[in-house]
């Protein structure tokens, strides 16, 4: 089943860019592990997910390209003809001459009325060109104004017109010290938007992902490019394809519809995040050798400990002991420690995958008392390496890993709405306070729940 990907303001169609980038250059890599014949299967199953076919035999990406000014699509649509590769369909972008100025209420009111037939139009086309729709990946920031008003106005009209489709949100969290003054109203009128109409939530958080490139691949000098190959990688680590079942040869044909299935058993909960074992430097990759026993041992740190990488990882955090109250469960003003989850998916590539042990993410004491760990847990592979790493785990998890960082961009827009600040830049598009006031109620309420799992 195919996924159209729709690629929102300049944020989305950097990262678009180069996850089919990634994604293209994985499948037509030959990995020795894996026989001709599998590779062949592993790349038709990709092409059938992401890519399409024209006359002259070079792929075509499964994307729509959207944002208000024409650079970045220009630039995008040009680097991956250079790639000779694959290349973005003629008629798939949609610009104008103007942006939305890091206005949430301009992009959300003012161009996504205004262009709405036009950009659903194209997106309509590209779903036509699907034998099976699997559904709609949608990728955007959330602190600008084009990604994020007009990327919430898009996911609502997906929701409306394809009822019966899948829509995960592959959003940027803003860095902390921050970039735009109003990305906190930005943030939390996008979050709360998209949580009424989208099926999953997937978040990167842009001060995890510059301390990956930091720490991890040893980048003096990080640029977006950097950044963005990080997110690629942990994003085609999740997409390419994986066996269907134990034992099985045989590639999943929904990788969508499995996502939301094993990881949001409810509307409640739709926050994911990723976490990634090995990530390096390519320089570092052809000296390191790893065991399964030893990646996911620091995986499943990772995972209780909330740390998005393997360096740093807090090794004190443990479960909590059945009968006592869990660290996680502890209010906000005390330190989280224990990260509680409700769903988690570990899925592995490489040399003998069928060897690995995975016992330890079986744990009840990892997951909310409301969900067996048969449910709650489930685990994909395929022997067939992604990205020249021999061996290599992902993690997408749904649990409390974001309650601090949502809790404090809340309390930060919460804070300049009471004195009023920059509000006016909302009311004249027509954003009211009681809108403020609806996204600060929900988003409130999804803290609360995730703080009580």
């Amino acid at each position: 089943m195919s996924i159209v990907t729709v690629q929102l303001g300049q944020c989305g169609n950097q990262i678009g860019f180069e996850v089919f980038d990634t994604l293209f250059s994985d499948s037509h890599s030959s990995q020795g592990l894996c026989s001709k014949k599998e590779n062949e299967a592993y790349q038709a199953s990709c092409k059938e997910r992401f890519f399409r076919e024209e006359e002259n035999g070079v792929p075509i990406a499964r994307a729509v390209l959207v944002d208000m000014e024409p650079k970045v699509i220009n630039q995008t649509l040009s680097k991956a003809a250079r790639s000779g590769q694959w290349k973005y369909g003629e008629h798939a972008c949609f610009c104008q001459k103007q942006g939305s100025g890091n206005n949430w209420a301009y992009g959300y009111s003012v161009h996504g009325p205004r262009n709405e037939e036009s950009i659903m139009n194209l997106i309509q086309k590209e779903v036509e060109k699907c034998d099976s729709l699997s559904g709609f990946f949608i990728i955007m920031s959330i602190a600008g104004g084009t990604g994020s008003g007009l990327g919430a106005f898009i996911t609502q009209n997906l929701q409306d017109q394809y009822s019966n489709s899948l829509r995960m949100n592959q959003i940027i969290w803003p860095y902390g010290t921050g970039e735009v003054i109003v990305q906190n109203y930005n943030s939390i009128l996008t979050l709360s938007h998209l949580y009424r109409s989208s099926d999953a939530l997937l978040v990167h958080e842009n001060d995890a992902v510059h301390k990956i490139c930091a720490k991890l691949m040893n980048i003096k000098q990080i640029s977006f490019s950097d950044i963005n190959q990080v997110l690629a990688h942990q994003l085609g680590s999740v997409f390419q394809p994986t066996y269907s079942e134990e034992g099985s040869f045989h590639y999943r044909r929904n990788p969508l519809g499995d996502l939301m299935e094993n990881l949001v058993p409810h509307p409640e909960f739709k926050m994911l995040g990723i976490r990634n074992i090995p990530q390096m430097s390519e320089n570092s990759l052809a000296y390191s050798t790893f065991t399964w026993a030893g990646l996911l041992k620091h995986l499943r740190q990772m995972l209780i400990s909330n740390a998005k990488m393997e360096e740093g990882i807090d090794w004190q955090v443990r479960p909590p002991i059945s009968g006592l109250p869990a660290l996680g469960k502890m209010s906000l003003k005390k330190e989280l420690r224990f990260n509680t989850s409700i769903a988690n998916l570990v899925i592995l590539r490489g040399k003998e995958v069928q060897s690995a042990d995975l016992e330890g993410f079986k744990d009840p004491a990892l997951y909310t008392s409301w969900l067996e760990p048969d449910t709650a847990f489930n685990v994909w592979k395929t022997q067939r390496a992604f990205n020249r790493y021999e061996k290599s785990a992902a993690l997408v998890s749904n649990s409390q890993f974001l309650i601090r960082p949502l809790d404090m961009i809340v309390g930060k827009a919460w804070n300049m709405f009471a004195s009023k600040a920059y509000i006016h830049q909302y009311t004249k598009f027509g954003i009211e306070e009681e809108d403020f006031l609806d996204s600060f109620t929900l988003l409130e309420q999804v803290v609360s729940s995730y703080s009580n799992i």
